[in-house]
């Protein structure tokens, strides 16, 4: 992979980081309403077919965002819908991103236990 893919991905991400930066800024939404919307955002984009060529073209960049949470939770139970039906609609998601939550739940208690983390005062 070459450094212009990098860059791709570089620009793309923060491109999404800056969409958070400014909904922070410039309206009232709290962070949980705005993760909220980031996620909702990728799973309707998915949806409608839309967030797949993003992805595509920018790899981690669309999808470590939280818009890719979205994107992974939708892929998963569209998928699971083809092969399962309804019960495959609702199973879906977890299933495409169970592995995902696992890695942050082990990888969040291993550095808390090696670093001691404080609260903050």
């Amino acid at each position: 992979m070459g450094f212009t893919k990098y860059l791709i991905v570089f620009v793309v991400g923060g491109l999404l980081c800056v969409i958070g930066q400014l909904l922070i800024s410039l309206t009232r939404l709290t962070s949980a309403r705005i993760l909220v919307v980031f996620v909702t955002a990728g799973v309707v984009l998915t949806g409608l077919g839309l967030y797949e060529p993003l992805v595509e073209f920018a790899n981690a960049g669309a999808t470590v965002p939280l818009t890719g949470f979205g994107y992974t939770l939708a892929k998963g139970a569209i998928e699971g819908a083809k092969q399962s039906g309804v019960v495959g609609a609702f199973t879906g998601g977890l299933s495409a991103a169970s592995g995902g939550i696992s890695a942050a739940m082990i990888f969040g208690y291993i550095f808390a236990v090696l670093f001691r983390p404080k609260t903050k005062k």
